[in-house]
């Protein structure tokens, strides 16, 4: 029984709850100690709403500003892409 009880505490964290550390252009958007990949996900929307960057036309397409344009690698990308842009970007 200890066994089954110590499992159920917790356990191994791994997927989008595993700390993940930026590289150093996000870290110009999320910060730069280690955060778990949901965090990330959600800093960098956070920063997309609080500049403006989605497209009024499409609110799925996202403009990228200086910073972003660093981390997509180009001046527009879905919010389908961002996430692929970002595990680039993550240790």
């Amino acid at each position: 029984m200890a066994k089954e009880a110590t499992a159920s505490k917790g356990g191994a964290r791994g997927g989008i709850a595993t700390p993940v550390t930026p590289s150093p252009e996000l870290a110009e958007i999320v910060g730069k100690g280690p955060l778990p990949r949901s965090e990330v996900v959600s800093k960098i929307w956070e920063y997309i709403k609080k500049h403006d960057l989605q497209n009024p036309q499409d609110k799925r397409e996202i403009l990228a500003d200086d910073k972003l344009e660093k981390i997509f690698g180009k001046k527009k990308a879905s919010m389908f892409e961002m996430n692929k842009h970002l595990s680039a970007h993550l240790k």
